[in-house]
């Protein structure tokens, strides 16, 4: 069920930049969320942690895409609820 979930968030990505970017400039956000959230993004990009080698093209492809779909969804989550009905992000 989380798979589809995911799935359905990625489709939603490019309704999220707005979100994203009122997460890091809003004050209703808690600043411990915001560092969190920079934290695993950056750590993501440092140690990209790959359950499939990206030389299998598409696999390796989407256990990328998984890991960071599972980032910004956590982001989401931490994010106040009047700020995720806004962007129509809600569960």
């Amino acid at each position: 069920m989380r798979f589809f979930s995911r799935l359905k968030f990625l489709f939603k990505f490019r309704k999220s930049f707005p979100f994203f970017k009122e997460f890091f400039l809003s004050g209703d956000v808690k600043i411990t969320s915001k560092l969190a959230s920079i934290l695993l993004i950056a750590a993501y990009i440092i140690f990209p942690f790959d359950l499939i080698p990206d030389f299998l093209l598409f696999f390796g492809i989407l256990d990328d895409v998984m890991v960071a779909t599972l980032i910004l969804q956590q982001m989401v989550k931490m994010a106040p609820e009047s700020l995720r009905k806004k962007y129509d992000l809600s569960r």
